[in-house]
């Protein structure tokens, strides 16, 4: 990694060993997916997608890959997600675990419908 910090999600990526950017790359390509109309910005120093308000946000470290769907994302899939180590905003995918995609797919079509509702 160098040190200077990422101005986009593409320079975000490239940051990390090719097995760590695939699930990345995945998690991006499902939120673009699920939200086409999101946008994209490095926030709080990780990828974070933005819909009328923040959407998601998410990042690669050392033992995991967390997602940051708003405490409202994490609580409507509560059950789903407790197999994971978990916060009211955010949960942790451990590298030695399959990536669950399909929840994650759920999530952000929750959280874009939930976003789309603000306007």
């Amino acid at each position: 990694m160098n040190d200077q910090a990422p101005t986009s999600i593409d320079q975000y990526i490239l940051m990390f060993a090719p097995e760590i950017r695939e699930r990345l790359e995945a998690i991006r390509a499902i939120i673009r997916e699920e939200a086409p109309e999101a946008k994209e910005k490095i926030g709080y120093g990780m990828p974070t997608f933005t819909l009328n308000g923040n959407l998601i946000h998410f990042a690669a470290f050392k033992h995991h890959i967390g997602i940051y769907p708003t405490p409202s994302g994490i609580e409507a899939f509560k059950d789903e997600l407790s197999a994971y180590k978990n916060s009211k905003g955010a949960v942790q995918f451990p590298y030695n675990e399959p990536i669950p995609f399909d929840l994650i797919k759920k999530i952000v079509r929750f959280r874009a419908e939930e976003n789309r509702s603000k306007k």
